[in-house]
């Protein structure tokens, strides 16, 4: 087992990190840019080293730095959580040159995956069911207008490299194509510097799907349910839960033996994510996959029973999954809220600032997975999620009841949330009655 693994992340996932790594012994390393010098993951692992300014791209994104502190400290691997150099290929092979162990598939396979026209080709080639569309990436307006005509309207315009909702665009018609087109592409090049781009038809209403599995480097895969994470505001998660009440034992069991063939099929190692879209007939289609820990996993542990963080780490370093699948129980139910500091007035405009005072629910079934505290000043370069609240229960309207009163006593002052928005989202007869798809949010709220 590894003895001292550094985070390449910063706030909630480190701090997840971090408290994964003490109850297994492993001593840990922070990174941390000149903004977050006084956050929480810098004050709870053992080291903590400053690897730049404030912007991303020169510090959390920073690959020599966040390598030199790794061998500056001596540190045997690296955990990348989510978001920033956590599906980099590239970051990825750096970490195998230097003999440092990334925690995550490698370099190879985030690539392949990563690639979305490729992960639809692998998935195809597998069995799985795709969403028909582009079979290689399009990169010309030209070229993807005439793809576009072969597909059928409407058509998801989505970057080869995108991810979190960036570098996508809805066309409903060719009058309105190129205009989508040319922002989703030039929105692809400025987050992810790539502009390969691919289309597929636009399934109307679905739900979204995803099915967390972890491999080892032996061959065995094991999936933990699937999450429905349908409630979304421009392709951004906000409430997801687990198990998802609108399927049928039957079309649960398929999506998961599903998913397990897909990771089979490209030789999947540590934790990841098959996202599928499903229909109103249960009809369901491979979107994509993500080869990370997702920000939703705590929902899965909870009806689970398995640390995913811990079972990364001990896949990482070339242990075997601690449970097979007939191990596998799913008790219960959990939801997610993603509390932001953004202000739903504005359009959710991002609002930093600091934290007067803050009051963080407890009970049974309920977890908070934060890095926040009094005091402590919410920088504006990053990611505005602040908590992530989840409540746990026998049923579906027991999670829901215990959540609702969860956000109810939930106090963060000093700073605009989302959190009466979501707290107005739980109280919705139809997100009650499981009445929900992906256009939730755009056909009940005027935003």
């Amino acid at each position: 087992m590894f003895r001292k693994i550094l985070i390449a992340n910063r706030g909630e996932i480190a701090v997840r990190i971090i408290r994964a790594c003490r109850e297994m012994g492993i001593r840990t390393v922070a990174v941390y840019s000149q903004a977050d010098e006084a956050a929480m993951h810098t004050r709870l692992a053992d080291e903590a080293v400053c690897i730049g300014p404030a912007a991303p791209l020169k510090s959390y994104l920073d690959m020599s730095q966040i390598l030199a502190a790794a061998i500056a400290t001596k540190a045997e691997a690296i955990h990348p959580g989510f978001g920033f150099l956590s599906e980099n290929a590239e970051f990825a092979k750096r970490c195998e040159e230097y003999g440092i162990a990334f925690i995550g598939p490698c370099g190879h396979l985030i690539e392949k995956m990563g690639n979305k026209s490729e992960a639809k080709r692998t998935m195809k080639e597998a069995g799985v069911p795709v969403v028909p569309g582009t079979e290689l990436p399009v990169y010309e307006e030209a070229e993807a207008i005439a793809k576009a005509r072969e597909i059928g309207y409407p058509v998801m315009i989505k970057a080869s490299s995108g991810g979190g909702g960036k570098g996508m665009r809805l066309a409903y018609s060719e009058e309105e194509f190129a205009a989508a087109f040319h922002t989703a592409q030039q929105e692809s090049i400025s987050a992810f510097g790539d502009h390969t781009m691919y289309l597929e038809r636009y399934i109307q209403s679905p739900r979204h799907i995803e099915v967390q599995i972890m491999a080892d480097k032996y061959g065995n895969v094991v999936h933990l349910g699937e999450r429905d994470c349908s409630i979304q505001r421009r392709h951004q998660k906000m409430i997801e839960e687990s198990p998802c009440a609108f399927i049928s034992p039957e079309l649960r069991e398929r999506l998961g033996d599903t998913a397990v063939r897909a990771a089979k099929a490209v030789g999947y190692e540590n934790a990841g994510t098959i996202e599928f879209l499903v229909d109103r007939s249960g009809e369901f289609f491979f979107m994509e996959m993500n080869t990370r820990i997702q920000v939703e996993h705590p929902i899965s542990e909870l009806v689970s029973g398995v640390d995913l963080i811990r079972e990364q780490i001990r896949v990482a370093a070339g242990l075997t999954l601690s449970v097979k699948q007939e191990d596998i129980v799913l008790r219960g139910h959990a939801i997610e809220c993603r509390i932001n500091a953004e202000d739903p007035v504005h359009n959710f405009m991002p609002c930093p600032g600091t934290i007067r005072k803050m009051h963080l629910p407890g009970g049974n079934g309920i977890r908070m997975d934060t890095a926040i505290y009094p005091g402590y000043t919410i920088p504006p370069y990053y990611d505005s999620m602040i908590v992530k609240v989840i409540a746990y229960d026998s049923d579906r309207q027991g999670a829901i009841r215990k959540m609702i009163s969860t956000l109810g006593e939930l106090e963060i002052e000093g700073i605009q949330t989302n959190l009466n928005f979501q707290y107005d989202v739980l109280n919705q007869p139809d997100f009650q009655n499981g009445m929900f798809n992906t256009d939730f949010i755009a056909s009940h709220y005027d935003l």
